[in-house]
C-alpha cells in the first residue's frame, strides 16, 4: 500500500498532469484536493491531447477511481462541459470511476462576476486572476457563506440557504461594485440543471477513501498549481486561494487521517509562470519568445502566454522544502536542446546583498537574478529512455540542479508522451 502526492515545486505549470497520467497505472485512486477550474493539467496520451481543469488526470486509466475532494471548489457548468468533451474522446466517466465530495464548494455565477469586477477595480494593481470566481468562493467558504455540492440532494433546503446567501452577496455586487443583482430563481435553475447531472457522482469521499486505505489500495493525490502559489507560503498576494502543498492533501481529500508516504515534486527544467507577481528569473523579448515557442508555454486553463525564464534555484529549493518533497520529476528537459548554453539563476541580488535563499515576499520586488551558465547539448534527446543515453552535458545539468535543491531526481521527462520518460534511481 502506498500513498503519494504529486505536487508543483514552483509557480504551477510544471507538468504535474503528465506525471499523474504516467504513474496512475500503479494507483487505484487519484484525488484532486484543492483549487477549481482556475488552472489545468495538460495530458498527452493515446486518446489525444487534453487540458484538464477539474477532472483528475487519472481519468484515462480505466481501473482508477478519480476523486474531487472536499478542499476543491466546483463550477458545475464547467465540470459538465469537461466531462462531455472527455466522453466524446472515448473516455469512460461513471459514478464508479469519478466521485465528488459532498463537502466540496459550489462556484456560482456571482463568484465569477465578483472576480471580474474586482480585477477591473484593481486595474494595474490586479492579482492576475483567471476570473473563474476562485478567490470569491474561497472567501465565502471562510466567511461561512458557501454552499456545498451535497446540498444538491435537498433542493428545498438549498433554495432557502441560497436565498440567505444571495441577499448578502447582492449587497456586495450592487453597493460596492454598482453592478446588477443576481436573481434567486435563475441561480436555482442554473445549479439544478448542471448540478443535477452530477448528483450520481456526489458522495462522502472520506468514507470511500478510508475504506480504500483499509483495503490496502494505493492512493495518489494530485495538486493544482505550485508551492509559490500557496495562499500561506507563496508570493502573497499573487497566490491562489487554496493550499497546493502536499501536507494539505489528506485534509482536502475528505480523509485527513490518512498519512502520505512519499511526495513527488515536479520541477520544470526552466521556469514558467502564468499570472502576476514577482518572477525573478524572467526573460523578455526575443529570448523569451524563443523559449516560450520551444516549450509551447501557454496556460492550460486560459491559453495565456506563460512568462518564462531559466530555472530559479532559490525558488526551487524553497518549493522543495515547503512541499516536503522526497523525490523530483524533472520535466521538459528536451525543450532546452536548442540552447548553446543553459542559463541558471543561482542566487538573488537584493539591494547589493547576494542570497541563495528565497526571501520573504515583501523583498521580492527588490530582487535581481544572478545567472550562471552551463554547456548545452545541442541535440535531440527525445529518443533517450535510459539515463546514460543522455548527452554528458544534459546529465551534468541534471546532477547540478539535483545537488543544488537537495532532492533526488527519479523521473526525467524528455518529451510530452507517456513513454518519453527516463526512470532513474539517484
Amino acid at each position: 500500500m502506498t500513498t503519494c502526492a504529486i505536487v508543483g515545486i514552483n509557480w504551477g505549470d510544471e507538468g504535474k498532469g503528465r506525471m499523474v497520467d504516467l504513474v496512475a497505472m500503479d494507483y487505484d485512486v487519484v484525488i484532486r484536493y484543492q483549487g477549481g477550474n482556475n488552472a489545468g493539467h495538460n495530458v498527452v496520451n493515446e486518446y489525444g491531447k487534453f487540458a484538464l481543469n477539474l477532472v483528475p488526470s487519472g481519468i484515462f486509466r480505466r481501473e482508477v477511481v478519480n476523486v474531487l475532494g472536499s478542499g476543491t471548489v466546483v463550477n458545475p457548468e464547467h465540470l459538465c462541459g469537461e466531462i462531455d468533451k472527455l466522453r466524446k474522446a472515448g473516455i469512460t466517466i461513471t459514478p464508479e470511476n469519478f466521485i465528488i465530495s459532498d463537502r466540496s464548494v459550489i462556484v456560482f455565477p456571482y463568484h465569477i462576476e465578483q472576480d471580474s469586477l474586482e480585477e477591473s477595480r484593481l486595474a494595474d494593481k490586479k492579482y492576475g486572476s483567471t476570473k473563474r470566481g476562485i478567490a470569491p468562493v474561497y472567501g465565502d467558504k471562510y466567511l461561512k457563506k458557501a454552499i456545498h455540492m451535497g446540498e444538491l440532494r435537498y433542493p428545498d433546503k438549498l433554495k432557502t440557504h441560497l436565498d440567505d446567501v444571495l441577499k448578502w452577496k447582492n449587497l456586495t455586487i450592487t453597493k460596492i461594485y454598482e453592478a446588477e443583482p443576481f436573481q434567486l430563481d435563475e441561480l436555482m435553475d442554473w445549479v439544478m440543471e448542471f448540478g443535477g447531472k452530477l448528483l450520481p457522482h456526489i458522495t462522502d469521499t472520506g468514507d470511500f477513501l478510508r475504506k480504500a486505505n483499509g483495503e490496502g489500495k494505493n492512493i495518489l493525490y494530485e495538486a493544482q498549481l505550485g508551492a509559490l502559489r500557496d495562499v500561506d507560503y507563496g508570493i502573497y498576494p499573487y497566490t491562489s486561494s487554496s493550499n497546493p502543498l502536499a501536507s494539505y492533501a489528506p485534509i482536502g481529500s475528505g480523509a485527513p487521517d490518512i498519512k502520505i508516504d512519499k511526495v513527488i515534486g515536479v520541477v520544470k527544467a526552466f521556469s514558467t509562470c502564468v499570472g502576476e507577481g514577482p518572477f525573478i528569473a524572467e526573460w523578455f523579448g526575443d529570448e523569451a519568445k524563443k523559449l516560450r515557442e520551444a516549450g509551447g508555454e501557454y496556460g492550460a486553463a486560459t491559453g495565456r502566454p506563460r512568462r518564462v525564464g531559466p530555472i530559479d534555484l532559490p525558488a526551487t529549493r524553497y518549493g522543495v522544502k515547503v512541499q516536503g518533497a522526497t523525490e523530483i520529476a524533472f520535466t521538459k528537459l528536451d525543450v532546452l536542446s536548442y540552447m548553446d548554453e543553459i542559463p541558471v539563476c543561482t542566487a538573488y541580488d537584493i539591494n547589493g546583498s547576494i542570497t541563495r535563499d528565497f526571501p520573504f515576499h515583501s523583498l521580492l520586488d527588490d530582487a535581481k537574478p544572478v545567472f550562471e551558465t552551463m554547456p548545452g547539448w545541442k541535440c535531440d534527446i527525445t529518443g533517450a529512455r535510459k539515463y546514460d543515453e543522455l548527452p554528458v552535458e544534459a546529465r551534468r545539468y541534471i546532477e547540478y540542479v539535483e545537488n543544488e535543491i537537495h532532492c533526488p531526481m527519479t523521473y526525467i521527462s524528455v518529451g510530452p508522451g507517456r513513454d518519453e520518460i527516463i526512470l532513474r534511481k539517484a
